[in-house]
């Protein structure tokens, strides 16, 4: 999960990032020491979560979400216990006063990535579900059948169906999270085919497969992922 510090102290900051190592689940992409920088920051990374200081020089952090167009979820980290209540106006997943217990931490992103989880789970599609794509000046009403693999290219998406190639903004665990497992294989870090269009699996190196698809992809399957082929295919 992409996610920026927003703290004017240079320690407080390093002292987060370093606790936040014990935590794989979230990854740092930025930081910011005042509400200006971290606005840009956020427009520029669209990260998913926020850790941010309330009181700091300028604007306050409730100012700073006040900006925003579409507001990251947040976990509040401050010393001033007052603030509480108004902080669950905004997107909050927790509040957390400094200084910040490790534990106390690991509880907040246990509550994180939990609801994250049920989110997913009640919002699972199947084959016959269509979503919307909009791409540029182009959007698409998709079936999710039709939709032959995802592939990962940098912060985006691209998905390949019929003879488009439209890009979303979602990461590639986000959409998985969301696609019935028995259809959609991710093969490696980078790519998640349909099964349906696979027409041959290449397993003549030992120990490694490449699945061939209908209209002529190679699709290589990672070794951490390997396992998981042999049981969608019975192997």
């Amino acid at each position: 999960m992409k996610t920026i510090i927003v703290e004017d102290s240079r320690l407080a900051r390093e002292g987060l990032k370093k606790m936040l190592q014990a935590h794989p689940a979230l990854q740092v992409v930025g930081e910011a020491r005042d509400a200006d920088e971290a606005l840009s920051l956020i427009e520029e990374l669209q990260p998913e979560l926020v850790f941010l200081d309330i009181h700091m020089p300028g604007k306050d952090g409730f100012e700073l979400l006040n900006e925003l167009k579409k507001s990251p979820k947040v976990i509040f980290t401050t010393a001033y216990s007052e603030y509480a209540i108004r902080s669950f106006d905004f997107n909050t997943v927790d509040y957390l006063l400094k200084p910040i217990a490790p534990e106390r931490l690991a509880k907040a992103i246990d509550k994180l990535l939990d609801a994250d989880d049920a989110e997913a789970r009640s919002d699972k599609l199947d084959e016959t579900s269509q979503i919307f794509v909009k791409d540029g000046d182009h959007s698409f009403l998709v079936e999710l059948k039709s939709i032959r693999r995802f592939e990962c290219v940098g912060n985006y998406t691209r998905l390949f169906f019929d003879d488009e190639k439209p890009f979303i903004y979602k990461s590639l665990s986000k959409i998985e999270a969301r696609l019935p497992e028995r259809t959609f294989f991710r093969a490696n870090r980078q790519q998640m085919v349909n099964l349906k269009f696979v027409k041959e699996l290449d397993d003549t190196v030992a120990g490694s497969y490449k699945l061939i698809m209908l209209d002529g992809t190679v699709v290589k399957v990672s070794r951490n992922h390997s396992a998981r082929l042999k049981a969608a295919f019975s192997l």
